[in-house]
């Protein structure tokens, strides 16, 4: 009971911190299944293929699966003692081949519709990270130092009264840098975080999307109309206009290709795009000042179209939408 009452504490300890950190990156889950209410479970699952002749005991009294079948050699299921083991190993696309392979032998016909969504590691510029060395990256201490950077950024720029809440905004700038950063890679690539490079304002990193929507939000706060549903787009006759409306109409078919394909950089590589494209248009041309009132309507809805695409971009990978930085 003193060794179980410890176990407990101990998991508890680790929980509650878990859940703090996941509340400070604005993470949260539908549901938590705990290895204790799973184990006994799977291992009852295990001694049914040895009763159905899928599984096989060796001398020593342990279970193995033959895995020949998919072009491998086979794994231990259940030790000797018959308590249960992990199978994943320096990299988990084995454990989930021989997870999925081991369920259809067991005869349940949805395991083939299973996937593993992979992803590579992420190392740091000085090397690879090894837990077991100590040299890893602290999932809150590195929030913290990205919120520091951002504020300091805010700082000196003399920012501080427009952000208003400097923390908040500060956090949503380093949450904006660090979710971008991972998610621009491909997710079965391995990569290197590098934080300072994360969280700069510009180049192809998460302020630099902040801020051009924040930018897009002043301009249009400053239009003292409603936006029109409609506008007569025959004077959108500029090269970058009609690339920022081609890009617009294949948000959609950029989503659907990222869900199909499980890859979130195409969303990130999208916006990128976007964003560049929006930001050459703007610096050369007068969107407020526009030279007739048919021209300031047109330029307005579309900046306004752009704005929406983003934030809507941004919600799917994570990125908090700031209105001013």
């Amino acid at each position: 009971e003193e060794v179980v009452a410890l176990w407990e504490k101990m998991n508890r300890w680790t929980l509650e911190g878990l859940s703090q950190s996941y509340e400070r990156m604005r993470v949260s889950f539908d549901h938590y299944y705990y290895e204790s209410e799973t184990y006994r479970y799977g291992r009852d699952e295990v001694l049914k293929g040895v009763e159905q002749g899928v599984f096989y005991r060796e001398a020593d009294n342990s279970v193995w699966v033959d895995l020949e079948a998919i072009g491998l050699d086979k794994k231990v299921l259940l030790r000797s003692d018959g308590t249960s083991l992990y199978m994943v190993a320096s990299e988990q696309q084995y454990h989930f081949k021989v997870l999925f392979h081991a369920l259809g032998l067991l005869g349940y016909p949805w395991a083939k519709d299973l996937h593993h969504l992979s992803y590579g590691m992420v190392n740091l510029p000085d090397g690879k990270m090894k837990s077991r060395e100590g040299k890893v990256v602290d999932g809150d201490d590195l929030v913290e130092e990205l919120t520091l950077l951002a504020k300091e950024e805010i700082i000196a720029k003399e920012r501080e009264e427009l952000v208003g809440d400097l923390e908040e905004t500060s956090l949503s700038i380093a949450l904006g840098a660090l979710n971008y950063y991972l998610l621009q890679v491909s997710p079965t690539k391995d990569m290197i975080f590098n934080p300072a490079e994360s969280i700069s304002f510009n180049g192809n990193t998460g302020p630099y999307l902040q801020y051009m929507g924040a930018r897009i939000s002043s301009m249009l706060a400053k239009y003292e109309q409603e936006i029109p549903a409609s506008f007569d787009t025959s004077v959108l006759t500029l090269e970058d206009e009609r690339s920022l409306i081609r890009q617009l109409a294949l948000f959609g078919e950029v989503v659907e290709r990222a869900a199909e394909g499980y890859d979130p950089s195409q969303i990130t590589a999208y916006l990128y795009e976007l964003s560049r494209t929006f930001s050459r248009w703007y610096h050369d041309n007068p969107v407020l000042k526009a030279s007739t009132p048919a021209l300031v309507e047109a330029r307005v809805v579309l900046a306004s179209n752009v704005l929406q695409v983003l934030k809507n971009a941004f919600a799917l990978v994570g990125i908090p939408f700031l209105a001013a930085m």
